[in-house]
Formats: structure tokens, C-alpha cells, sequence
């Protein structure tokens, strides 16, 4: 590398979440870009100067063995780069399954890409998304109420990867992770850094070390124990972006002085919801600004290409005429969509997603859905994000990088179908002020 290499690089399973990432690095004062695929020499140089190294995936929605396909160019390229830690970024209800996004398979492959490791550091919440873990075991947010992980009303019946146990010790077992060892909360207090940082160093051979964060400030300590292990080798760790918000605790150049909010749209927006989770369908009848379009699932993912062009050149002309527009695939079947496979529903919304900017391209442009976003996103001619702003806890706004003059700059919102407030599209169209 022609310049420092950054000390953080962070490979995001998802799209939804590596955006949550970025911002999470970006508001801690960490100068941050978040790629879209292992990036090239001239990417890097455009980017200049960066305290952390985002890489946007898909890996949640795949297989074990292509995973680690995907994931092997990201080891190379990681391998070249040397951060001080390198983070494997998941959801912060850590939900995965043996067949499906297993993060096991993840840390298998990328600890190649630091072999002096040791034990991979796993953070096991963040409370800034309403996600706790005490004692090993993990809480979720469902409105104004907290659930253990597996009675969760969401993400226990999760329609791909539902979350069965909420001890994460047994639920990496499942996955394959070996040997995972709790540290809880009370290591915390200041007078107990010594023993814990003793404990960290006993603990290097180990499969895993599941750190408690059942409060914002368990962090900090969390944070200055991983930063303190990156002095003298990398650190593979793994969780959700409370990884960052502790590393930044201890890296970070205080918060930048840009402020939350969004402004109102001045021209059309597009709103794609591939998400079909109770808060986005709220969010979708909440949303009375937009001209909405209901996209058949079958007739997306399973036709040939003609029902898609005539749903991009009809969302088009809506948008030509001056409508904001949310297309939304139908929820035909109390959450289903008649048998059709997520990730290939996914990958249409993405090749529609593509139709519609070539017909139309907008300036503002949001995605509900981990799937849909990441598959959206690398269908479109582009290359990267960067932090604008954040528009709600959990939800930011992003500028688009792309070598295509109608495509970069644009302002773009990936959500994950758990968050954001109900009247998220709305402020999207209208602003937060």
C-alpha cells in the first residue's frame, strides 16, 4: 500500500448493515468508505486518506460454500492491506443459520487474512439499536417492549434464519464455532481492567470471546480491550456495529459536526421495499406521499425480462411526471410470497432497480431490506458509499460513488426491515426538520 494502511477494515454481510457500519465509523470521527467489492488500486487513490476500510457484502443470504467463494478475494486483498482489526459485521440479532449466512463459515475463511489472531472477539450487543447481551445471552427491542432473542415476535419466526436460542455460546456452537467463552459485564468496572485484560491473554486460544454489552457504556472497556490486543497482533472480531462504536471509543476523532435530520426531496424519489417484516409493511401503509406500485413476486422473479421492463417503464413514467414512487413487492400470503426464494426475489428487485435509473435516474433513491439493498445495489454501475448523514438510529443517508455521471452523488437509504420509525418513507420524501 502507498500510504498507512487504515488500523479498522469491516466486511459487512449485508448491505443494510454495512451502511449502519459506515455510519457508526463516520459519526466516531473515523474517516470511512464503504466499497461494493474488493476495491482497486484507482478506488483506493480516489478515496484518499482513511482510518477505516469498508467492503459491502452479501454473505448473509448465501450458502456455506459460496461464502467462502465470495469471501476469498476479500482475504487476499485484507491479507495485502494488514489492519490492525479486521471486523466481520453481522446483524445485531446475530440471527444465522448452518445452511444459510453462517458466520462461522465467515470466520473460518477470513481468520486466513490474519493468522496471528487468536481467539476471534465477538461483541454480543448494541444498545444504541435496542440489543442486549447479559450473561451470554441476548435481548432485542419490539417496539416499546424487550424480548429474549428466541421469543422475539419478529425475529424468532424470521422466515430464513429463525433465531431458536438466545444463549449466542450455543447458537455459534451451532454454527460451528467451538468453544466460545462468555465475558460478562462485571469485568467491566475500572478496577477489574487488570484481570480482564489477564483473562483476554489466557484466553487467545480459545474458539471465540463473547463480550457482554447490556449498556452504552460497556463499550468503552470493551473497546479499550480490543484496541489494547491490536497493539501487539490483529484482532479478528466479529458483531454488529457496536464493534465500531467501541473501537471508535478508544480511535475515533470525536463526532464530526454534521447534523442529524434529512431535508425535503426537491425532485421524485424511488423507494423500493423488498422487505416483507412487520415494521416495513407498517412503514408501507404509513407512506400516503408516495404513487405506489405493488410488484407481483412470482411474475418478478420467475418471468422472463418483458414483466420487468413494463413495471420499470410504468415506475418510470410516474417518476418522469413528478410522483414519488414506492414499489413494494405484494405480501401475499401473511409474509410469503408463494414459495419464491428470497434471495432470487432479491436479485429482480435488484435487475428492476437497474431498469428503472436507466429509464429515470433519481436523486434520491431508498431500499428496505437486507436482501433487497444488497442485491440492489450491485446491480446499479457503482462503486461505493459515503456518510451523509444519519436520518433515524440504525437508518443513514449515503452519497453514492460511481463512475456513471447520472448515478453518482446520489443520496440513497438502505434500511433493514427492523428498523427506523413508522413514518420513516414519509420523513425520507418530507425531511425531519
Amino acid at each position: 500500500m502507498s500510504r498507512a494502511a487504515p488500523r479498522l477494515a469491516f466486511y459487512g454481510d449485508d448491505f443494510t448493515g454495512a451502511t449502519d457500519a459506515l455510519a457508526t465509523a463516520a459519526r466516531a470521527g473515523l474517516r470511512t468508505l464503504l466499497f461494493f467489492d474488493v476495491p482497486t488500486p484507482d478506488q483506493l487513490r480516489r478515496a484518499g486518506a482513511l482510518d477505516c476500510l469498508g467492503i459491502a457484502g452479501s454473505t448473509r443470504a448465501m450458502p456455506p460454500d459460496v461464502m467462502r467463494a465470495a469471501l476469498l478475494p476479500v482475504v487476499a486483498f485484507l491479507r495485502a492491506l494488514a489492519p490492525r482489526v479486521i471486523h466481520y459485521k453481522v446483524c445485531s440479532t446475530f440471527d444465522s443459520a448452518p445452511q444459510v449466512g453462517n458466520m462461522a463459515v465467515a470466520l473460518e475463511v477470513l481468520r486466513s487474512a490474519a493468522p496471528d489472531a487468536g481467539a476471534a472477539m465477538i461483541v454480543g450487543g448494541q444498545p444504541s439499536l435496542g440489543r442486549y447481551c447479559l450473561f451470554g445471552h441476548l435481548f432485542a427491542a419490539a417496539g416499546d417492549e424487550v424480548h429474549r432473542i428466541d421469543r422475539h415476535p419478529t425475529m424468532s419466526r424470521h422466515p430464513v434464519t429463525p433465531m431458536g436460542e438466545a444463549d449466542l455460546r450455543r447458537h455459534l456452537a451451532d454454527l460451528g464455532l467451538a468453544d466460545v467463552v462468555s465475558v460478562d459485564y462485571r469485568m467491566y468496572a475500572r478496577e477489574a481492567r487488570a484481570a480482564l485484560s489477564a483473562r483476554l491473554l489466557d484466553l487467545r486460544s480459545t474458539g471465540a470471546v463473547l463480550f457482554d454489552v447490556a449498556r452504552a457504556e460497556d463499550l468503552e472497556p470493551v473497546g479499550a480491550a480490543l484496541a489494547g490486543m491490536a497493539e501487539s497482533h490483529p484482532v479478528l472480531a466479529a458483531g454488529p456495529s457496536s464493534v465500531i462504536e467501541a473501537l471508535g471509543s478508544q480511535w475515533g476523532h470525536g463526532a464530526p459536526d454534521v447534523p442529524d435530520g434529512l431535508c425535503a426531496a426537491r425532485e421524485p424519489v424511488l423507494l423500493l421495499a423488498g422487505s416483507l417484516s412487520p415494521l416495513t409493511a407498517q412503514q408501507v401503509a404509513a407512506a400516503t406521499s408516495y404513487h405506489r406500485v405493488a410488484l407481483d413476486p412470482v411474475r418478478l422473479a420467475h418471468e422472463n425480462q418483458a414483466y420487468r421492463d413494463r413495471a420499470a417503464c410504468m415506475i418510470a413514467r410516474h417518476l418522469r411526471q413528478g410522483h414519488h414512487v414506492l414499489a413494494c413487492i405484494e405480501n401475499t400470503r401473511g409474509g410469503r410470497t408463494d414459495g419464491v426464494h428470497s434471495h432470487r426475489l432479491a436479485h429482480a428487485g435488484g435487475l428492476l432497480l437497474a431498469a428503472i435509473l436507466r429509464e429515470w435516474p433519481v436523486r434520491r433513491l431508498g431500499v428496505a431490506g437486507g436482501d433487497s439493498s444488497s442485491l440492489a445495489m450491485q446491480a446499479l454501475d457503482a462503486w461505493g458509499l459515503s456518510y451523509l448523514r444519519r436520518i433515524a438510529p440504525g437508518v443513514a443517508l449515503c452519497r453514492l460513488h460511481s463512475d456513471a455521471a447520472s448515478l453518482d452523488g446520489m443520496e440513497v437509504m438502505l434500511k433493514g426491515g427492523q428498523m427506523g420509525p413508522v413514518d420513516l418513507f414519509e420523513r425520507f420524501v418530507h425531511g425531519t426538520a
